[in-house]
């Protein structure tokens, strides 16, 4: 773990993080088969809504880490969140992988030639988040310290 934190220190991990997720939400209203961008379906919009609760997250990291202040409700509800938006990143890294195994589907119809090259960068940078995020909770309980429920909630016996 101290090698990773020493390859990646936490306002590092921050930027890729979020420089990551920026990418990702204009791939979101990128249709991968036709080659468009899609602004009008909903569905493209349900990534980036969901990233401004990760973008909540690195910034709360961010202040800990520049305050040097311990976790507190605020950064714990977020990341509980984060949770389970976590959960829809490994759904996205496994529709990435699964678009990519449909090229042989569409052997009589003529895809362009982005298809396997933007395929593997969004498939890439799906994993790149997933792996990032799970080493932001680790610095989370590494370098702010773990949750102390008692304290946190405001119940000392």
């Amino acid at each position: 773990m101290h090698f990773l934190i020493r390859l990646f220190p936490p306002r590092v991990l921050v930027l890729l993080s979020t420089l990551l997720l920026l990418i990702l939400d204009v791939f979101s209203f990128y249709g991968l088969y036709t080659n468009k961008f899609y602004f009008l379906k909903f569905d493209n919009y349900i990534f980036p809504i969901l990233s401004v609760v990760h973008f909540t997250y690195l910034y709360l990291i961010l202040v800990k880490l520049i305050t040097k202040k311990a976790a507190d409700p605020q950064l714990r509800n977020v990341e509980y969140v984060l949770y389970f938006i976590y959960s829809i990143y490994v759904f996205k890294f496994f529709e990435s992988i699964y678009r990519l195994s449909t090229i042989n589907n569409f052997e009589e119809i003529k895809l362009h030639e982005n298809f396997l090259p933007i395929g593997l960068l969004i498939m890439t940078l799906n994993f790149a988040l997933l792996t990032l995020t799970l080493l932001i909770f680790q610095y989370r309980k590494v370098i702010i310290g773990s949750f102390k429920f008692e304290e946190l909630d405001g119940n000392k016996h």
